[in-house]
């Protein structure tokens, strides 16, 4: 169990960053496909992965991949699978599923045989019949798609979005695992300011925060292979320490949450407090019409309003011509808008760079992106307008 094989999943979309993000951690042999990264690394990597990743949704460890057309194909191959080589004698294990383009398209069958035969093989190795299920959780999932299995163990537990500050949430929240990927498709460093004129709850600074100073977004949060024996604490210790020395606090950082509703930026400060960050972050009440910025060079990163009902869709393209106006004055500024409104650009006035399809939840969204132009050599962080 040297190398293991392992499955960080991410949205549609977002597999180039949390290849990146693996890369960064040191670990080269990726394979990006749709939805997931897969990649081999030792035991340690599923501490620091898990206490790391920012824009992926879990970290899972490939126990085995095989095709199967029948229900007994799918017993008689996963039961040959090493699963008493993770799963021990108390373990709860329960089977989560999904099949698509597949023959055996019944979920919930393909689970029971999967559990039936996980069971099975647990019973060749601990010389029992019934097991109490009362220990650490060791989650599986069985995944088809075009009649080929996958099957894995996830090691998070909640999903890695699930940072632990947003511990109260406004209507409609923006993901942590987006928004983090938001500012590292932007390519924005410490040394910029950055703003959200639609801040919310705040995920969008709080996120371009814990990146600038170098924060791992799992460090106060626990997952699922904490409890495991196959995995020494001492791994989770020495991660966790790295993780704390590696934060920079003396790193400046000018970024800027606004929102026209009050009590949404209460909720903001207070995720802002829970990371730490009470200080650090400015969030104000103030509309997108009066957006201004004393700094020369900045990111606008921000996810508006969507129009989505048909009462609201004419009020947000209202915005979207605002804020085209509006961002005028920033003309050394870089934007980045994600939205699902397909006339956005219409409405703004100004034709991106690049856009990016991606999914906030189940919606299909674009990120626009406005490059502004490169800046001159600035006389120290965030260098003011002369």
């Amino acid at each position: 169990m040297s190398k293991i094989e392992f499955i960080a999943t991410a949205a549609f979309g977002l597999e180039s960053i949390v290849a990146l993000e693996l890369k960064e951690l040191g670990y080269n042999d990726t394979i990006v496909e749709n939805g997931k990264v897969t990649f081999t690394a030792n035991k340690d990597a599923i501490a620091r992965c898990n206490l790391w990743l920012r824009s992926a949704d879990r970290l899972l460890i490939k126990i085995g991949e095989f095709k199967a057309t029948s229900f007994d194909e799918l017993f008689e191959k996963n039961r040959k699978l090493p699963w008493s080589d993770w799963i021990p004698e108390n373990a709860k294990f329960p089977v989560e599923g999904k099949s698509i383009q597949s023959q055996l398209f019944s979920v919930s069958d393909c689970q029971a045989i999967v559990k039936k035969s996980i069971v099975e093989k647990m019973k060749e190795k601990y010389k029992r019949k019934w097991f109490k299920e009362n220990g650490p959780v060791y989650k599986v999932q069985v995944a088809l798609l075009k009649d080929v299995v996958t099957l894995t163990i996830d090691t998070s537990g909640m999903g890695l979005h699930k940072r632990g500050y947003r511990k109260l949430s406004a209507e409609a929240p923006l993901k942590e695992t987006l928004a983090a990927a938001l500012v590292r498709i932007s390519r924005w460093k410490p040394d910029r300011a950055l703003i959200d004129p639609f801040c919310g709850s705040g995920t969008i600074p709080i996120e371009a925060a814990m990146i600038g100073r170098n924060i791992a977004p799992g460090i106060n949060r626990t997952f699922a292979a904490e409890s495991w024996n196959q995995i020494p604490l001492k791994i989770w210790k020495t991660a966790r320490e790295e993780a704390k020395d590696s934060i920079d606090n003396s790193q400046p950082l000018g970024i800027l949450g606004f929102d026209i509703n009050k009590s949404v930026l209460d909720l903001a400060r207070y995720h802002a407090q829970q990371v730490g960050l009470k200080n650090v972050l400015t969030f104000q009440h103030q509309s997108v019409n009066d957006l201004k910025s004393k700094y020369n060079y900045g990111y606008i990163i921000s996810n508006p309003p969507y129009g989505e009902r048909l009462s609201e869709k004419k009020d947000v393209e209202k915005t979207y011509a605002q804020m085209g106006k509006v961002f005028e004055s920033l003309e050394t500024w870089s934007y980045y808008i994600l939205t699902a409104h397909e006339g956005f650009e219409k409405h703004f006035r100004r034709k991106a760079n690049k856009k990016r399809k991606l999914y906030n939840g189940r919606i299909q969204c674009y990120y626009y992106q406005f490059y502004g132009p490169k800046p001159t050599v600035l006389k120290g962080p965030f260098a003011k307008k002369d």
